[in-house]
């Protein structure tokens, strides 16, 4: 079976983005304009020191931006996808569907006897 000079989709696969929680913390920030730190801790659910580090991985490679301030007098934080972070997310998304498309061409696969 030929990949033609792009190899395997995997290739395609992003060891920052693939992560579960980081992809997780891309796509609810693709979704908005910024997302507040506290709802990706509640959405994903992880631990504020898990969640500071996945994020830190990811302002790190510039996927992300991480604004803090204050809504009133408490601090908050929020994080908004770069375009460096989207053109990312895309590229992995496309990487998916590529794996996705060769196994559905693969049909059923054969079960085992026995």
């Amino acid at each position: 079976m030929s990949t033609g000079t792009g190899g395997h989709p995997t290739n395609g696969l992003s060891d920052t983005v693939h992560q579960r929680n980081r992809l997780g913390i891309l796509t609810i920030a693709a979704e908005a304009e910024q997302v507040e730190v506290a709802y990706l801790r509640e959405a994903l659910e992880l631990t504020a020191g898990n969640l500071s580090r996945h994020l830190a991985v990811l302002a790190e490679a510039e996927l992300i931006h991480i604004d803090r301030g204050y809504h009133g007098r408490r601090p908050k934080t929020w994080i908004r996808i770069t375009e460096q972070g989207q053109a990312a997310l895309t590229a992995e998304i496309d990487a998916l569907r590529e794996l996705l498309r060769r196994h559905q061409e693969l049909g059923d696969p054969p079960q085992p006897t026995g």
